[in-house]
């Protein structure tokens, strides 16, 4: 077992590292403050060819294997998780999805786009009233000649107002529950297709977010991404993905927290000496230090399994509820550390801190992780 990183792997958190100190940390709480998109970085980062580390050669990407796909979103995490969100779902909800299930012209339209960042994806699954019971979606997809007929919203969707293309899922038969959903590739200047943004988060402020609304929404059955009716199974393999990165994403989150904590503890003075070297501060940045390095391992080790080409359903589960409840204790130790200070926009802790809060809520609560973990533990389901 070696847990060295490969050359290859040390050069792609160097690049993202050094373009994330430039690039992102100084900005990131002016953006947070003004609910700003920063495309100008966006822009950069798809020259950098970010967007496609981990997609394969042939489609314009670098070929990069999982763990460094893990490391890119660490390293944005670090800096600005709005931005951490945007890659992810445009890499591993889209560009891997379509990768996936995609028929030979879809990948070939859509994947080199989405590769080089030229354009952007959204994954539309979550509705108003349809959240961790996926099943029970509205969102309906009547088949009309050769054609199908879209209906309904979308919910709390990342990069959908700056999304070119939308994989959405809807009913192709309402009576059938998982089993008759499908999952469609729609183009957003597709007749009926709108968004509206949503606004006054209480994270990810500079993530773009919005409701999308499907009114007779008209498009061809070539459309269709994987088969009619498999929709289920392919939101359920996506969310594998999707949920990787967002646990290496709270690594970097919790990672730039302990940083911040550790210079501040070095600084701060009280009762005649720096409080780092108070021993109840000291108990708080051991914790944190720990609790990251765990979290890193639970998503380097679902990396390998991803590379080794396993099921990793398990492992990411894992990382995902390991890493999400953890960068919450870790950002709240963070503002212990700084005090009143911590509880201001003066230092960047607060905004970690609020950031880190929606980690446990989408792409799977922590208590959807914990179901699917016992699930695994027991052999029993708790969905049926």
């Amino acid at each position: 077992m070696n847990f060295d990183l490969t050359p290859e792997q040390e050069a792609v958190r160097k690049m993202v590292a050094d373009f994330t100190a430039k690039e992102i940390t100084p900005f990131a709480g002016e953006w947070d403050k003004e609910e700003k998109f920063p495309w100008d970085v966006v822009k950069k980062m798809s020259q950098l060819g970010i967007f496609g580390t981990a997609i394969p050669e042939e489609y314009g990407g670098a070929g990069f294997d999982a763990i460094s796909h893990a490391i890119v979103a660490e390293e944005l995490g670090k800096g600005c998780s709005s931005l951490r969100g945007c890659y992810s779902v445009q890499v591993s909800l889209v560009t891997k999805t379509i990768l996936s299930f995609g028929t030979r012209e879809q990948k070939q339209k859509y994947v080199p786009g989405l590769a080089a960042g030229q354009i952007f994806g959204c994954f539309g699954l979550t509705e108003p009233d349809s959240g961790s019971d996926a099943a029970a979606m509205k969102s309906t997809a009547v088949l009309d000649g050769d054609e199908y007929v879209l209906n309904g919203n979308k919910m709390w969707i990342t990069n959908a107002g700056i999304s070119e293309v939308f994989i959405i899922f809807a009913k192709t038969d309402k009576s059938a529950g998982a089993r008759g959903i499908t999952a469609f590739l729609v183009d957003k200047d597709t007749p009926g297709l709108s968004t509206k943004d949503i606004h006054e988060k209480l994270g990810l402020r500079a993530s773009n977010t919005a409701e999308i609304i499907m009114e007779d929404v008209r498009i061809p059955k070539s459309a269709v991404l994987g088969e009619v009716g498999k929709g289920f199974r392919v939101a359920m393999a996506t969310l594998d993905n999707g949920r990787y990165t967002v646990a290496a994403g709270c690594v970097g989150t919790a990672q730039a927290a302990l940083d911040y904590s550790k210079k501040y503890a070095l600084e701060r003075i009280q009762f005649g000496k720096p409080i780092a070297q108070h021993q109840l501060v000291q108990q708080m940045i051991a914790d944190m230090a720990v609790d990251i390095e765990c979290g890193r391992l639970l998503v380097y080790k679902a990396g390998h399994v991803k590379n080794v080409g396993g099921r990793s359903t398990k492992e990411v589960c894992f990382a995902k509820y390991y890493t999400s409840e953890m960068v919450n204790r870790v950002t709240y130790k963070a503002i212990q550390i700084f005090g009143g200070y911590g509880f201001s926009g003066e230092y960047p802790v607060e905004r970690l801190y609020r950031d880190a809060r929606i980690n446990t809520l989408y792409e799977g609560t922590s208590q959807i992780q914990q179901l699917i973990i016992g699930n695994y533990e027991t052999g029993v389901s708790a969905f049926v």
